[in-house]
């Protein structure tokens, strides 16, 4: 699969010891799940409009070897689980090849204005379940 979202790391990025700053991991997953979600169709505003609004509950990263000024990172997305009201996708991130982190991420659909789960939308659930199907018509 190739990538859906390629990132070169900025001088500003990187900590004292030159390597991406652990926080920026986050970061680059962010908007390769952003990426993900619009090669699927999807994009932010109209999944809001459609009932649906998540947030990050937990991220879990597990560092592999570092990434530095100028390495260019590629990340892959792929969901690894789907709940009635969450989902979990596992961000790869990579350079040339070799795995540099993956970044776990735990997403649960939220109603905002009482700020308590709410179960994810049928349509959005059968693409994430199978990416084939798309977005909804």
């Amino acid at each position: 699969m190739a990538a859906v979202y390629t990132h070169r790391v900025r001088y500003h990025e990187t900590d004292a010891q030159g390597f991406l700053f652990n926080a920026r991991y986050l970061e680059v997953a962010d908007v390769a799940m952003t990426e993900w979600l619009r090669s699927l169709g999807f994009t932010y505003d109209a999944l809001v409009a459609d009932g649906l609004d998540v947030s990050v509950v937990t991220a879990t990263i597990h560092f592999k070897s570092p990434a530095r000024f100028d390495d260019v990172l590629d990340a892959d997305v792929r969901c690894t689980r789907v709940g009635r009201s969450s989902f979990v996708l596992a961000v790869e991130i990579s350079r040339a090849g070799d795995a540099v982190a993956t970044v776990d991420l735990v997403y649960v659909n939220v109603d905002t204005a009482t700020a308590t789960s709410r179960p994810l939308p049928e349509f959005f659930t059968r693409a994430l379940v199978d990416p084939r199907d798309g977005p909804r018509p």
